[in-house]
């Protein structure tokens, strides 16, 4: 049976939690094992290592325990829980269902199964409409009103969108809140903010000397498809499309810093440092710092001073899900993150030679244009012929193209001659070592065979790495998110060897795959393994996608010095001639 990794163990937990939950158990049992997914989740190392190693205890580590350890283990060793299959069986999945509908939450969720044997949401809008629910004691009219209206929302939520996609939301909002003469400072928070893989919803908190205009042109947002709640003078909530929620908050001018620091979150991050602040005397909220003593107000302007007030230097938000980033602030070490304007060249591209949609030259224009200094072209290789996949004589006849275009873009771009090379399902390249050793730039990927086991799929990556034509290894677990989940491999043993070769490891920059995790990114800064963030574009456009890459890497929190394409040209390729 494969071994288990953390985000499958923490996925576990987490389910075990919403399980408990649902039953109505003990709330501290439910928030100690979500802690420990919390936890189990950002580990930059592998859980069956940690249990491996007798000199080290799995229970030590902060938000774990004696009782999820052992859990830990038995997932680690079994692949399965009892007590969890045993919640399985009770509890539906379509059941759970039910906790996304706004404001029913577990007990009552639980009362309609126990007492109507409701257990999917089709069946609860049936309930509502025949009236049956209204009948219950502690619902009424009014709860089956809510239900009903919330139901839409349920079956379209708990959807999460790709942060790019949040992001031009959040840009179209903006644009428009920009023409009203009131606002007088504004930024969004939340996990868009932190630059989170996906963004369940937006927060956006305005400054505004007449809060109600600001209100009023928020909610004329032509895209808004609903207005959710409009309180006193300080929050609307609407909804874009069919279900995205976005809220605006207003504050003021002295608790603006308080107030961003608070929604940016994440959770666990906030809970850590009111608790670090409370240990000095202080409470902290949205509000501002205030002295327990006296209730004096010491901060809350700035987010700066905010973190200043309980000692610690600002921390950038996309290091906020409570890791090490207290650590680091409290010691003077937080990492200088890398920036988009840091970037210098694009490792990872595609033309129409394969499966991309422009040529060389429109993909090098718009390199330039983006201010790029340099570009492998990596198209596919024969074994990806959906995708029109190069053999050795096509693959040649593009580099030869390459160095006849190449004096054209003399002293504006460097052009690298690149393939993005499978990986067969057999092991070993799609294409021969002779063919290899002539290119300036070669990735590793694994497009097929994604169903092997464990040890197939990891066997074939280390073969790949240990091949001395290989420079990079392309997305390297494979997933797509939230439509197919990373295939079975040993990153562990991958990231030794990528150390032991001298390779490099890929943060593909595209939305959908931001792949190293940024969990794993920082096991790979650890080990001191370059990585190359890279768009891995079909088209011009597609080259515009960097930032979501930048986003993956602060959160692993890289430097510019971690990142291999921060390099010139003359310096990756002093680094590549080596092979």
């Amino acid at each position: 049976m494969p071994t288990l990794d953390n985000a499958k163990i923490a996925d576990r937990f987490d389910e075990l939690a919403e399980l408990l939950e649902f039953r109505g158990e003990n709330p501290f049992r439910v928030r100690a094992y979500r802690a420990g997914a919390h936890a189990i989740r950002d580990l930059d190392e592998p859980v069956a290592a940690l249990l491996a190693d007798p000199t080290r205890n799995l229970a030590d580590l902060p938000g774990i325990g004696e009782t999820l350890a052992e859990k830990a283990r038995v997932l680690v060793e079994t692949g399965t829980l009892p007590q969890l299959e045993t919640l399985r069986e009770a509890i539906p999945a379509s059941v759970l269902a039910m906790l996304r509908i706004p404001g029913l939450g577990a007990k009552k969720a639980s009362r309609l199964h126990q007492e109507l044997q409701i257990d999917s949401l089709p069946a609860l809008r049936r309930a509502c409409e025949a009236g049956q629910v209204s009948k219950l004691k502690g619902f009424g009219a009014k709860s089956e009103a809510m239900i009903l209206a919330g139901l839409a929302i349920a079956e379209a939520a708990g959807q999460r969108v790709y942060w790019a996609t949040a992001k031009g939301i959040a840009d179209a909002i903006a644009a428009h809140m920009a023409g009203c003469p009131t606002i007088r400072r504004m930024e969004w928070a939340g996990s868009l903010r932190r630059g989170r893989e996906t963004v369940g919803d937006l927060d956006l908190l305005v400054v505004a000397a007449d809060r109600e205009l600001a209100m009023d042109r928020f909610e004329a947002y032509p895209e808004r498809s609903q207005s959710i709640a409009r309180g006193d003078d300080k929050k609307v909530s609407i909804r874009v499309g069919n279900a995205f929620q976005v809220d605006l908050r207003l504050v003021e001018d002295d608790e603006f810093g308080a107030a961003l620091q608070y929604f940016t979150g994440s959770k666990e991050h906030n809970v850590r440092l009111r608790r670090l602040a409370q240990s000095q005397g202080l409470k902290l909220n949205e509000y501002g710092v205030f002295r327990e003593s006296d209730g004096v107000k010491i901060a809350g302007a700035t987010e700066p001073e905010v973190y200043r007030a309980v000692g610690l230097d600002w921390i950038p938000p996309e290091l906020r899900e409570d890791r090490q980033e207290f650590e680091w602030a409290a010691a003077g070490k937080l990492p200088d993150l890398v920036t988009l304007d840091a970037i210098r060249g694009d490792l990872h591209m595609h033309t129409t030679a394969s499966d991309g949609t422009a040529t060389i030259r429109e993909m090098a224009d718009a390199a330039i244009c983006r201010g790029l200094q340099y570009i492998a072209i990596t198209d596919h290789s024969q074994r990806v012929s959906m995708a029109h996949g190069l053999d050795p004589q096509r693959l040649r006849e593009q580099w030869r193209m390459i160095d006849q275009i190449r004096d054209e873009y003399a002293g504006r771009l460097v052009i690298l001659k690149g393939i993005e090379c499978d990986i067969l399902e057999k092991g070993g390249m799609d294409l021969p070592a002779d063919c290899l050793a002539e290119a300036d730039w070669v990735l590793a990927a694994v497009h097929y065979g994604q169903r092997q086991s464990r040890e197939q799929i990891t066997e074939r990556i280390l073969g790949a790495i240990e091949d001395p034509n290989v420079d990079c290894l392309a997305h390297p677990t494979g997933r797509l998110i939230d439509r197919r989940e990373a295939y079975e491999v040993d990153l562990d043993a991958v990231m030794r060897a990528a150390v032991a070769h001298g390779k490099f490891l890929e943060i593909n920059a595209n939305p959908a795959r931001l792949d190293l995790h940024d969990v794993h990114a920082a096991a790979a800064k650890r080990l001191g393994i370059p990585i190359t963030i890279s768009t891995d574009a079909h088209s011009p456009e597609g080259l515009d996608v960097l930032g979501c890459g930048i986003n993956q890497a602060r959160r692993a929190g890289l430097t510019a010095a971690d990142v291999a394409n921060t390099w010139t040209a003359e310096t990756l390729l002093q680094r590549l001639s080596g092979r």
